[in-house]
């Protein structure tokens, strides 16, 4: 069973686009959402202990990214990202840092979290992970395992009430309504085209296997799911006409115009196993 829990969120100076702290209740770990334009000017003790952080950036073709590192001291080390941005060594551009203390972190408790936040951000596939190598042989007792990993599932609540999904697969396995909506398969099939998605609260997920459609129908289908279908196909989501992975739509409309390839209405073709439509699922489910 899934219990709630409280998060405090607090403006340091005063603005949600500034320096922000979120913690939460009986968690001694602490986050700090902090802007790359105030790393220099942040005097904080908090920020120069031990621990994690998340670099997000923005590719050139708009693709989300992240640079997750670890450090003993923080603050120094975003600070050299800056310097090393600046000399060249490095290329990639951050705007926004989101850090991750706790007591009694040491150096072998930040490189596993290191290691295990890389694994879960390829995982789920949300942001292109910029991160090359980490520890992945970290020596830990059994008990500091279980430490960590709670730890671990703590960060994951924070960094998505932050704004960022970069730990959150687009499926959970949870408990709770999405759960119980995700349980829910739905499939399509025109001509070769077949496909399997479930909704989800960000929306509609079709899931790895789809088979879609070689064809368009330039006349109906938008340029905006035109340029979509070209970007997922020339990222490597689709191969031989195959999806390679999960992949998120705005909208169970979007989903089946990408799948089919024309422009059409997404609740009354997603039908369950026994061919009732999501447009009659849904109505049902508003009774």
């Amino acid at each position: 069973m899934a219990y709630g829990k409280a998060i405090e969120l607090f403006l340091v100076n005063g603005t949600a686009d500034s320096l922000t702290t979120a913690e939460l209740s009986n968690w001694n770990g602490k986050a700090l959402k902090i802007p790359r334009i105030e790393v220099s000017s942040c005097y904080r003790e908090d920020f120069t202990q031990p621990g994690v952080y998340f670099l997000f950036c923005k590719e050139d073709d708009e693709r989300d990214s992240v640079y997750i590192g670890e450090a003993e001291n923080v603050k120094e080390r975003l600070l050299q990202h800056l310097r090393d941005y600046q000399s060249e060594k490095e290329k990639y551009y951050w705007n926004t840092a989101v850090v991750f203390t706790g007591r009694d972190l040491n150096k072998a408790h930040i490189r596993y979290l290191e290691n295990r936040f890389v694994e879960l951000a390829r995982t789920s596939k949300r942001y292109l992970v910029l991160t090359k190598n980490t520890y992945g042989h970290t020596v830990l007792k059994e008990s500091q395992i279980a430490v960590m990993e709670e730890f671990i599932d703590n960060v994951k609540v924070l960094i998505n009430a932050l704004g960022y999904k970069v730990l959150e697969p687009l499926l959970q396995t949870g408990n709770g309504s999405e759960a119980a909506s995700e349980a829910q398969s739905l499939t399509l099939s025109s001509g070769s085209a077949a496909a399997t998605g479930m909704v989800t609260s960000e929306g509609f997920v079709v899931l790895k296997g789809a088979t879609v459609n070689e064809k368009t129908s330039r006349k109906s289908l938008s340029q905006g799911m035109q340029k979509l279908r070209d970007k997922l196909f020339a990222d490597g989501k689709v191969e031989n006409l195959t999806t390679t992975e999960d992949i998120l739509f705005s909208s169970s409309s979007a989903a089946a115009c990408f799948v089919l390839g024309y422009s059409v209405s997404g609740p009354k073709t997603w039908k369950n196993g026994s061919g009732v439509s999501l447009k009659e699922l849904e109505s049902s489910a508003a009774e």
